[in-house]
Parts: C-alpha cells; structure tokens; sequence
C-alpha cells in the first residue's frame, strides 16, 4: 500500500452476499418425478439446477452438489426435505442434536437461499448458538434487525451470557430498551444495514473449525436471502467489518 493510501475496508454484509452470488454451483436432483419444488430453495444467481429422471431410484431420490472444483458431495431428498422444515430447538434441549444436518450444512456451505423464512433461519441460527455455547469462550455477534425482536430470545442469551465465557453482542434498531445482560453488549443503530439484515457470526473462540456465520437479508416480509459459511477466511472478513464499522 503506497504512503497515504488509505486500507482497503473489510467487505459488508451485501458486498458479502454478493462474493457468494459470483461462486456457482450446481445442483442436479436425481429423481423419479421431475415435478419437485426442493431445489427451488436455492435456485439463485450463482445455482444452475438441474433433473435427472431416473426410473430405479425409488424412494432414494438424491441430490448432488458440484462447483468449479468437481463433486462436492450428495444428499438424500428425505433428509433434504426434514431440513427444510426443522426443529427449533435450545442447544441445552434434551432433544437438540447439532449433528443431525452438520454434513448437509457443510455441504450447502456459501450456497445462496433465496426463501428461507423465520422457522428456518431460527434453526440454522440454532447451530451455530449451540457451537458457541459448546466451545463456551469467543465473540457471537448477532444481529436481530431490531431490538424488540431480540426479546422472544432473551432467556436464551441471558443463559448463554451467564454460563459461558463467551463475549455478547446485540446488534438492531433501537425500538425497544433491552435490560441490563452480563458480558452482553448492545450496539443500536437507526439506520442502515443493521436493520435489514439478520445475521450470527462466531469467532470459533481461536478455532478455525469452529467459526461459522449465517447472513440474511429480508427482502420481502418474512422472507430472506443469503447464506451460511464455516469458511474461516469469510468469517474473520465479516467479523473485520462489524469491529470496524461498529466497534
């Protein structure tokens, strides 16, 4: 960098759903019935779809995932369909299994959905909540929109507050006074992204296999775009942008 050139800022949270829509992928459903609405979930800018029929495969319809590298992997619609429509559930929850759609996660990673609604984002928002709650030591940044939507989760941030080490902060509009939460940090804002975008980014408290974040913008009520990432290089990028902008 030549002297007085100023650094070069850290990506926001559009610029870095736009990184994801530049990286394609394709998926090929491999079915007997041509007429499925599950890859509609993520029939994006960077997803091309496709169907194969293939008589044989019975009950085991699957769909396989490549990028520019090849074959990423391959999921069974069964369980492609169960994740479409999750549990929500604590991570403390005797019935909370955060492996059950792990592999399925890591697969779809940085791949842009496009009508995810709040059920589903709530339970992915789960994973990565009960990643920071298991680890018990780093930054969860999260980002309600507003903070009156931060207060049907209170209970859950005030226990994660209280039994980890974790350091807490509550990003949204200032519609509602949030109460006092130890190791807990609200970061209002009137304005701008905070308020149209939902978002968790885990810092993995100094392990990279435990960084995660999902980013979600609202762009018809109730219905949101974006992706999720275990991509420590895109996390670290999007924590460099909330320290940065928000301190």
């Amino acid at each position: 960098m030549s002297e007085g050139e100023g650094a070069e800022l850290p990506m926001n949270f559009r610029e870095a759903i736009d990184a994801v829509e530049r990286e394609r992928k394709t998926l090929v459903v491999y079915g007997g019935d041509s007429n499925t609405d599950l890859a509609e979930q993520f029939e994006t800018k960077n997803v091309t779809v496709k169907y194969k029929r293939l008589r044989s495969v019975g009950p085991n319809e699957f769909l396989v995932i490549r990028d520019e590298d090849g074959f990423q992997g391959a999921i069974g619609l069964t369980a492609l369909r169960e994740f479409l429509t999750p549990p929500v559930l604590v991570p403390w929850h005797d019935d909370f299994d955060p492996s059950s759609f792990r592999d399925l996660r890591t697969l779809l990673d940085e791949t842009l959905f496009t009508s995810f609604d709040r059920r589903q984002m709530l339970a992915t928002s789960r994973e990565i909540e009960d990643r920071a709650w298991r680890i018990a030591v780093g930054s969860l940044h999260v980002g309600f929109q507003a903070f009156s939507a931060f207060q049907d989760q209170m209970d859950l941030y005030r226990r994660l507050a209280l039994e980890t080490n974790l350091d807490i902060h509550i990003y949204g509009r200032a519609d509602w006074q949030p109460p006092r939460i130890p190791n807990t940090t609200f970061c209002a804002r009137t304005a701008g992204e905070i308020g149209q975008v939902w978002f968790l980014v885990y810092d993995g408290g100094g392990d990279d296999d435990q960084k995660c974040a999902l980013v979600a913008e609202e762009r018809d009520d109730g219905e949101f775009f974006g992706f999720w990432t275990y991509n420590p290089t895109t996390v670290d990028e999007l924590l460099d942008h909330l320290v940065e902008t928000y301190g």
